[in-house]
């Protein structure tokens, strides 16, 4: 045991090693990389070529095939972007990030927090959603992020790393119910990317999103009622390149005066529409409806 845990450690020290020393070049070199694998990935390999086309053809029949190609080909060149940017503010100074992620309305999560009420945050897959590790950088409040433990104790530990340079916590998911509700626990803010399949089917959450009959996570919305929480969603738009603004949007300030399926519906509402407007930044690899 001792032997596998020292192996775990060399690992996740050698792997972390080179990620940093990769984040140290310049920002044009990692963009022009990702370039690169972008031309190789979706040129000659397709990964899921054939899941993302349909995704989109699907959630947009309105558009043509034309249409549907170019917001592909965009989406695939963007994904290979955001992994240069993650890679770049492993080391990038705060001030540089702060010039680069602009956040809107973040005096409404203070409100509700003064309020001695937690903040649920929930948000969808869309733009470079890993920037709300910077977050912390920008309000005092504890910021926790929802997250399923990878299997490898190693990647494990690298995420966790990771994620939580500017101060965000992660909560495995099993946890997070016990924590939130903890009456020894000061109001906090939540972080919840609320847009995949759930594993198991619930009829009473079942909605119309992108046209298409889709299963959402109840765990949220009951969460939040349970909990006696304010919910926002977090709209992530993309500037231009490597440059994005996050804006805080309320569903609920009391979240226990809501009726079932309210606080999904409007999450749907407020996804569909950041979907809409950047159809390119959503992430259509995702295998939303195979169940």
């Amino acid at each position: 045991m001792k032997m596998k845990q020292a192996l775990q450690t060399v690992a996740y020290r050698g792997i972390y090693i080179v990620i940093y020393s990769m984040s140290l070049l310049p920002i044009g070199f990692l963009y022009a990389t990702a370039s690169f694998t972008f031309f190789i990935v979706y040129h000659f390999i397709g990964y899921r070529k054939a899941v993302v086309f349909q995704n989109i053809a699907r959630s947009f029949p309105e558009k043509r095939y034309g249409e549907v190609h170019a917001i592909a080909k965009k989406f695939y060149a963007c994904f290979f972007s955001y992994f240069a940017e993650i890679i770049k503010s492993i080391s990038a100074p705060a001030k540089e990030l702060d010039q680069k992620i602009t956040f809107e309305n973040l005096v409404l999560v203070e409100q509700y927090i003064n309020s001695d009420r937690n903040v649920i945050a929930c948000l969808g897959h869309c733009g470079n959603w890993e920037i709300l590790n910077f977050m912390p950088y920008k309000i005092r409040q504890q910021i926790y992020a929802i997250y399923r433990p990878l299997r490898s104790v190693t990647m494990d530990r690298l995420m966790i790393k990771l994620r939580s340079r500017f101060g965000v916590k992660l909560l495995a998911d099993h946890t997070a119910v016990r924590h939130i509700l903890s009456k020894n626990s000061a109001p906090a803010v939540y972080l919840f990317l609320a847009d995949q399949s759930p594993r198991t089917k619930d009829e009473n959450y079942k909605f119309t999103f992108l046209n298409q009959q889709t299963y959402f996570f109840s765990g949220l919305e009951k969460l939040a009622r349970k909990g006696c929480t304010s919910v926002i969603y977090l709209h992530i738009t993309q500037l231009s390149k490597g440059n994005y603004k996050i804006a805080c949007i309320p569903i609920c300030s009391h979240a226990e005066l809501t009726t079932e399926g309210e606080i999904t519906q409007k999450y749907i509402d407020l996804l569909t529409e950041n979907i809409r407007e950047e159809p390119y930044g959503w992430l259509w690899t995702h295998k939303r409806w195979k169940r």
